[in-house]
């Protein structure tokens, strides 16, 4: 696997970026469903980025800006983990006060009906402000605007009958690692599901977040 990321570099916010390397993440390529377990009764599929990173990475602001000037960054690294020696970083700078940038993977349902995602988050350190919010994903289509995840302080947990799983929740609830979580119970289960995470702008400043520990589980 490819595990460089592709696309415009960074300019001087690089130096801000804490184990991430120059460049911006557009698309890496990787096997069909990274991370997923083969064992019956384990998870449908977990991740820790100890082995590579197929995941595709995407962004996207809204329609008062150009994406092209929106400067962010998802790759694995080796400055934080909580499981092994490596996680996602995510660098997403804060000028435009907006901006969402996720990675996305496929993964298989298998004859799961219903399924709980589980991941940890990593924050420089705890603010009662909302200075980021985490976003995650999983339903029948990939995301493509930040519009496709739920709305602010959503988790699908709490709502029947939703579309589609996933949460915006807000980082920073900790210092270090925190775990975040949503079960989804399609009324239909597509063939494929894409499940994405990632990091959403709220406060004007310039961050890195890490992302580890992913785990999909039959409910």
């Amino acid at each position: 696997m490819n595990d460089e990321p592709s696309g415009r570099s960074l300019s001087r916010r690089d130096a801000l970026r804490a184990g991430t390397a120059a460049g911006l993440g557009t698309a890496l390529a990787g096997c069909a469903l990274p991370g997923s377990s083969d064992g019956d009764d384990g998870p449908l599929f977990e991740a820790s980025f100890e082995e590579g990173f197929g995941w595709e990475t995407a962004a996207h602001i809204g329609p008062e800006e150009d994406v092209a000037d929106f400067e962010w960054a998802i790759e694995r690294s080796d400055a934080q983990a909580s499981d092994g020696d490596w996680s996602l970083s995510a660098f997403t700078e804060g000028d435009h006060d907006d901006g969402t940038a996720w990675a996305t993977t496929e993964l298989s349902p298998g004859g799961t009906a219903a399924f709980e995602v589980s991941f940890e988050a990593w924050s420089e350190s705890e603010s009662f402000n909302i200075l980021r919010n985490v976003v995650a994903y999983l339903g029948a289509e990939p995301p493509e605007t930040e519009q496709d995840f739920p709305d602010r302080g959503q988790n699908s947990s709490n709502v029947d009958g939703a579309p589609y799983g996933g949460l915006r929740e807000p980082l920073h609830l900790a210092e270090g690692w925190y775990e975040y979580s949503f079960t989804w119970e399609p009324e239909s289960v597509p063939e494929t599901l894409y499940l994405s995470l990632g990091v959403s702008v709220v406060w004007e400043a310039d961050a890195t977040h890490y992302l580890d520990s992913v785990r999909v589980e039959p409910l």
